[in-house]
Formats: C-alpha cells, structure tokens, sequence
C-alpha cells in the first residue's frame, strides 16, 4: 500500500504526489525525496498559482513550450531548491524562459511566490522527475539549455550510481538541448567534481568551453545559491562546469 502521503494531494489544485505513476522504474533519478513542512505563505501560492505556471510531469504528453512560454527560448532548470536563485535569474533575463523541475512542495510554493512578487512571467514550475520530463514531455533540440546546480553528490562510493551526472544522463540531455546549447553544472563536492569534468569530456556530444578543458569561473548570471553559501561555510570549493552542446 503507497504511503498516504503519495495518494491523498496535500493540494487538490496543487502539485501532484506522484505526478508520475506507472512510470517509475528502477534507475537513477534526478531527485532525493524530501518531505518538510510548507507555509502557509507557500501553500497559497500552491493554490493560487499552479493552474497558471505550474505543470505535473506525467509522462503522458510532449509539451509545446513555445506556447507555454510565448515563443522564448527555454532553459530547464533541474533541482532548484527553495527558488531564490532561479527567481533572480529569470528576473535579470527576462527574455528567457526557465522551466523549473522539483520535488519539493516548500521549494515549488516558494519560487512560485517570489515569480508573483516579482511579477516575472518566464517561470514555470515543474513538479516531478526531470529525467520522465527529458526522455517523454520535451521535444528534440527543444531546449536553450539547462542548468545543475548542487545536486545530491551521493559521498559514499557504493551510492555513486546514483548521481544524476552520469553517460546515460548525458546522452539523453543531449537529445533535448539544441546544437550550441550549454549544459551548466556547478558542486561544491570536489570529487563529484572531478566525475563531472571526466565524464563531460568523455562524451561525444559535449565539448567544454572553456580553452584548457579545465573548471570555468563562475558566471556572473549564476546567484550564489544557498547550497553554495552552506559549502562554502564548510570550507568547500564551488566548481562550475559549462560545457557545450555540440553540433553531430
């Protein structure tokens, strides 16, 4: 029997608990689920302004993002926590459209507030497991690029098959971006860090951009996330990674 907390919608107009359904399978996902308590302020968000820039990532439909977006060009955002930096960046480019995939509700409600406060209408909130949105929801070359930012690094080596940086991953990606389109990692963990570099230079539809092969400085676009602050508290160096889509 599923938990009461897969079935049963905390918000009927809202999120969905398990958007998803038959489609889960077992392999890499792109979350870890969290379960934490939403505000009050979030949960009116949830209802007031989901039917208008949120979406369930199902698995049964392409998405026309060109409608959804008005025309701009789409970067997918994947793992955005509480929204803070997803929120500036659509603020500073207003003519790009950010597709922001999550599973946490608190995270969801709050960037759907900041996006009203803000009155920033390139946002749009994707409840689910980005790789079902990637593989089955978004059409090839559709994307401008996307974005991984901090994702779980998965420390202990028996866990590394789990991180969401990995051929397979890539490949799929690859098959969404446009030819040109940029991929943009960022950790604050330096051995998945170094995953990352390795793989990403491996594969044959990436190239780094950056002359040296090496890590690129951090873009002034990219706010520093919360994530980051708490790596860097810790003592940690943030490595960026922005690595192109190429053309074959």
């Amino acid at each position: 029997m599923p938990p009461k907390w897969r079935t049963e919608p905390r918000f009927p107009d809202g999120p969905a608990p398990d958007p998803a359904g038959s489609h889960h399978e077992r392999r890499i996902r792109s979350f870890q689920p969290r379960r934490s308590r939403v505000t009050t302020g979030q949960g009116e968000a949830l209802k007031r302004l989901w039917g208008t820039w949120g979406l369930d990532i199902n698995g049964h439909e392409v998405i026309d993002l060109d409608a959804l977006f008005g025309g701009l060009p789409v970067v997918l955002e994947i793992g955005f926590g509480m929204g803070e930096a997803t929120a500036q960046m659509a603020a500073e480019d207003p003519g790009t459209g950010i597709l922001a995939a999550d599973v946490h509700t608190p995270g969801q409600g709050n960037l759907l507030a900041l996006a009203e406060r803000g009155g920033m209408t390139n946002i749009r909130v994707a409840n689910g497991d980005a790789i079902i949105l990637l593989r089955e929801m978004l059409p090839p070359d559709s994307l401008a690029g996307m974005r991984v930012y901090f994702p779980d690094p998965w420390p202990k080596a028996r866990h590394h098959k789990r991180r969401l940086i990995q051929p397979d991953f890539l490949t799929l990606a690859a098959t969404r971006l446009a030819p040109g389109a940029v991929l943009h990692c960022a950790t604050d963990w330096e051995p998945y860090a170094e995953q990352m570099l390795e793989v990403l230079t491996a594969h044959p539809d990436f190239e780094n951009t950056q002359p040296d092969g090496g890590f690129s400085p951090r873009p002034a676009f990219r706010p520093l996330t919360r994530f980051e602050g708490q790596g860097l508290d810790k003592g940690h160096l943030v490595h960026d990674l922005l690595f192109r889509r190429t053309e074959n």
